[in-house]
């Protein structure tokens, strides 16, 4: 391999120079942006920055949701011979600082005045930092670069010095610092070179058959490697149409305007997904619901017998087509009608939730991988799929477990280091491998299973091992739960803080009479906590004693933003340091007969 990633973005920017690259909404309408389009405002954005003095090996910050403008600053700083460090711009302002500080930034983007006058309020603690622009062309603040004297300045500089710059990248350059999302600790800067992503990318292509006239709604965060590698540079990579999506809350709506054909996404979309269609489906009349659930059951076997390689006989196959056309038509329609598969990575998802969707016609290719594999290293395919796993090792990977069930990784995904930090570094490798730090399993048949991540495994004082996330993703297939977090490492039993589905309480709540002043109210109601401890026991009646809940407590509302990473993940130390009290007070409840309890947070007014 010979290529830099902005060198492959232009090639085929010359390849497809009729077709669409990008969609973005201006004014309420998508807009269209052209492959030529595209490599004109990454060579404006990349001329500019050398006009700035940006030199090759320094790095670029960019701080700012996904966008048009994201794209063309990080292909622009690449061109440069750059590396670029995305930043959460929903963080908090130290841990900003403290990754511009760490990266060196010499530049950083920013898409907001009141965050770039932030940043200039705190600049002594910055040095390296010479330089803050903004991403939006109707931005201004003293002392940051607006975007038109940002490019203004490009004007001036030679094009050949920037065809220089491009020509002179080699695959081994670095090309990003992406900083992992601190669910422990400060994060840490992940090197990833050019190489290091383009072989993560190649792996991808030959597994799935995506190409041009594909359309990929992008909504997860670029500052996650899932989404820059395989919802971005993949994307560019086989001339997929990426349309951004305004929000993550303005996904529903954008998936009806845009009528994708591919998405990636984290479990929780499709947790909530599931959730907002189970509870339509059972707040309605009864002869709705046996047509839902009888063409559910049709789907579901099904799917069985696709995934066992059989054909459903003439019978089942009349049923799954009327099922279709009474029921799951509808459901697709809903995400834009021509939704060929999803694409899941970045936590667990449920088995529950996946036959669901593999009934209703909806494929999610469930996938894994890291920060420091340069995105996903496994994944099932349309050839090869076995629900309940991350599916198998790409082709250019190596997958094997350590005594301990670690998965230890080698391969030309796996990134070059943390940045400036030789020891952790040392401490990620055995003999060449990389340390995951997950557990799992990989069956006969190559299919590999994650148990848990190895420091969130609970070990009982009895001696039990448990991995947590698969208590709490059957949790979360109820239509009173919206969230869990599963406590107990070193403790006699299992305990849970439980995050109901507050609106389907206040349904069930109306329904049956009960009073309640608010949130507070609700969650501390007998009658409230009696149905959720009957569903919790429900869900948990064929599970051994050791890994049943004894206890929980409702919380009045859902984990705030400081306590899960940009990608929905749980927080685990954050989350059990800011309730301590909570979930000690269940272990002491134990002798006073006290039992599931709700909590009222502060913060709710």
């Amino acid at each position: 391999m010979d290529d830099t990633i902005v060198r492959m973005v232009l090639r085929n920017a010359d390849r497809w120079a009729q077709q669409t690259a990008m969609m973005h909404k201006v004014q309420g309408a998508y807009r269209d942006i052209g492959w030529q389009q595209l490599s004109n405002q990454v060579k404006r954005f990349g001329r500019a920055l050398l006009a700035l003095g940006l030199a090759p090996g320094e790095r670029v910050a960019i701080l700012g949701p996904n966008s048009p403008h994201w794209a063309f600053a990080d292909l622009g700083a690449l061109a440069c011979g750059a590396a670029t460090v995305p930043v959460y711009h929903t963080e908090g302002l130290d841990a900003i600082l403290h990754i511009l500080s760490d990266s060196g930034s010499r530049v950083a983007f920013v898409y907001s005045a009141h965050l770039g006058g932030e940043l200039l309020g705190r600049r002594a603690e910055l040095p390296e930092l010479k330089h803050l622009v903004f991403l939006e062309a109707e931005l201004e603040h003293a002392g940051i670069l607006s975007l038109e004297d940002f490019l203004a300045q490009g004007e001036a500089m030679p094009a050949p010095q920037l065809e220089t710059a491009i020509a002179a990248g080699t695959p081994g350059d670095l090309a990003t610092l992406v900083y992992t999302s601190g669910t422990t600790g400060a994060p840490k800067g992940v090197m990833l070179t050019h190489a290091n992503i383009l072989s993560n990318i190649e792996d991808v292509a030959s597994l799935f058959p995506i190409g041009p006239g594909d359309i990929c709604l992008s909504f997860l965060p670029l500052s996650h490697v899932f989404e820059r590698v395989d919802g971005y540079y993949f994307m560019l990579y086989r001339g997929v149409t990426i349309a951004y999506a305004e929000s993550i809350e303005a996904v529903p709506v954008n998936l009806a305007e845009v009528r994708p054909t591919v998405m990636i996404s984290v479990p929780r979309l499709y947790e909530k997904m599931f959730a907002r269609i189970m509870e339509r489906v059972l707040s309605g009349p009864w002869l709705r619901k046996q047509i839902f659930f009888g063409a559910l059951k049709a789907g579901r076997a099904a799917a069985s017998l696709r995934l066992a390689g059989e054909k459903p006989g003439p019978g089942l196959s009349l049923a799954v087509k009327l099922a279709d056309r009474a029921v799951f038509a509808k459901l697709r329609n809903h995400l834009g009608g021509r939704l060929r598969f999803f694409v899941s990575g970045g936590a667990p998802l449920s088995v529950d939730i996946a036959e669901f969707f593999l009934a209703a016609g909806i494929d999610i290719f469930e996938g894994y991988g890291l920060t420091e594999s340069a995105g996903g290293i496994t994944v099932n395919t349309p050839q090869a799929r076995r629900l309940g796993t991350v599916g198998k090792p790409f082709a250019g990977i190596e997958v094997r477990l350590a005594e301990d069930g670690e998965i230890l990784l080698r391969g030309p995904g796996i990134f070059q280091g943390y940045w400036q930090r030789p020891e952790e570094t040392a401490e990620a490798f055995s003999d060449g491998w990389f340390k995951t730090g997950d557990t799992g399993t990989i069956d006969p048949d190559g299919f590999v299973k994650i148990v848990d991540r190895k420091k969130d495994l609970i070990v009982t004082a009895g001696g039990k091992n448990i991995a947590p996330q698969n208590i709490e993703n059957l949790l979360k297939t109820d239509k009173f739960i919206a969230n869990a977090m599963v406590h107990g490492d070193r403790k006699p039993y299992l305990t849970a803080l439980i995050v109901p589905n507050l609106e389907n309480l206040e349904k069930f709540s109306r329904a049956r009479k009960i009073d309640f002043l608010d949130h507070c109210d609700l969650v501390n109601h007998p009658q409230i906590l009696a149905l959720v401890r009957e569903r919790v026991d429900r869900l948990q009646k064929d599970m051994a004693s050791f890994q049943r809940i004894k206890r929980f407590t409702l919380l009045s509302q859902d984990f705030g933003k400081e306590l899960i990473t940009p990608t929905m993940k749980l927080k685990r130390q954050s989350v059990t340091r800011h309730y301590s009290d909570v979930l000690e007070a269940m272990y002491a409840a134990k002798d006073h007969g006290v039992h599931d309890s709700g909590f009222c947070l502060v913060e709710e007014s």
